[in-house]
């Protein structure tokens, strides 16, 4: 019996242990995480939110800068940004932020509070927009691709009408109407004209995925068409949805900008980084600092967002990312190995045989 014991311990020395597969989940995460501009672009874009919102606070919730983007203040240093970042050994003032480290507008506001709730402003609608035009592609290019025919007909068809229309030209429409109300219900109503490029990308996804055999299974189980779109259908859809829906945040934060420099977006006493660009733009060769930080945050929430949105598509499709030699030597350490084989069996050709 001891013996039997023994030669089993040794047989389960030999036998590898069986690892379970991973999820899919975990291998798109893992993927994404492999991307160190998308997980580095997503970090400074939470930076950037939880900087803007806990500056000037939101709502009743103060913040921690002692100005408000309405108050009214006295000119200091003429209104330029007394912002200080060159030592006194280098010849500058030290390093200091002064009362308005980034300068005043023509009357005196603090420009670094109003641009704080520009970047409040323009983040909000560039999330809501995201959602509510993903939600609503998603639903239209589900029920498109699924049912196909008829409903196909009519749904693709309306598509047809909003999408050959330029977003900008609805937007003004949109933003002239109800500009004046603030940025969630501007930002609610471009969700309903910012839906057509998802839902026609979810139902090319669902013509292909509703022909795969465990779609069929699920028919035969018994299941409704509901269950059939959202349980079994759209998990496998997902990649493209959400690839999707950081494109569409990525040109709403444009289109925002866009639209408040036009004059038909947010409009004072609110602010937005477009209408801080479009409000100033009589002083960009004697103020240009009212441009500079407006600008250089609408580039950078846009960049970053498409970063992210890059990663994604990568973690989800792998098929998409750049070809790499050293990528592919850590994945599949087995090519080295062949290589080096070639490389011996070349040696072996042009040796002393063939002299």
């Amino acid at each position: 019996m001891s013996q039997d014991n023994s030669s089993m311990l040794a047989a389960e020395a030999i036998i590898p242990e069986h690892k379970a597969p991973e999820s899919q989940g975990r291998l798109i995460f893992r993927r994404f995480l492999r991307n160190r501009v998308a997980v580095g672009s997503l970090i400074v874009i939470f930076g950037i939110v939880v900087y803007a919102i806990t500056a000037i606070g939101l709502g009743p919730i103060p913040g921690w800068w002692k100005f408000n983007y309405t108050d009214l203040n006295d000119q200091v240093n003429g209104g330029n940004p007394t912002l200080s970042v060159l030592p006194k050994w280098l010849g500058g003032k030290g390093i200091s932020a002064g009362e308005h480290p980034w300068g005043q507008d023509r009357i005196g506001k603090d420009y670094f509070a109003m641009t704080m709730r520009g970047v409040q402003n323009s983040v909000l609608v560039m999330v809501v927009i995201g959602l509510l035009a993903t939600m609503i592609g998603v639903f239209v290019g589900a029920v498109a691709g699924y049912y196909r025919g008829k409903t196909d007909a009519i749904l693709m068809r309306i598509t047809d009408v909003f999408i050959v229309i330029p977003a900008l030209v609805i937007g003004s429409v949109v933003g002239h109407a109800v500009g004046g109300f603030g940025a969630p219900t501007l930002a609610v109503m471009l969700g309903f004209f910012t839906w057509m490029g998802i839902a026609r990308l979810v139902r090319g996804e669902f013509l292909s995925l509703r022909e795969r055999e465990f779609v069929e299974a699920a028919r035969v189980a018994g299941a409704s068409d509901a269950r059939i779109i959202f349980r079994h259908i759209l998990p496998n859809a997902l990649g493209v949805v959400i690839v999707s829906a950081t494109l569409i945040m990525a040109s709403a934060i444009l289109l925002e900008t866009a639209l408040s420099y036009l004059g038909f977006g947010i409009r004072s006493p609110d602010v937005s980084l477009g209408n801080l660009i479009s409000s100033n733009q009589s002083a960009f060769q004697t103020r240009p600092w009212l441009f500079w930080w407006p600008a250089l945050f609408i580039v950078s929430l846009a960049l970053l967002v498409n970063f992210v949105g890059d990663g994604l598509r990568d973690a989800f499709d792998p098929r998409h990312r750049r070809f790499s030699l050293r990528r592919m030597r850590e994945e599949r350490p087995s090519l080295a190995e062949d290589e080096q084989v070639r490389a011996g069996d070349t040696e072996g050709l042009s040796g002393p045989g063939q002299k």
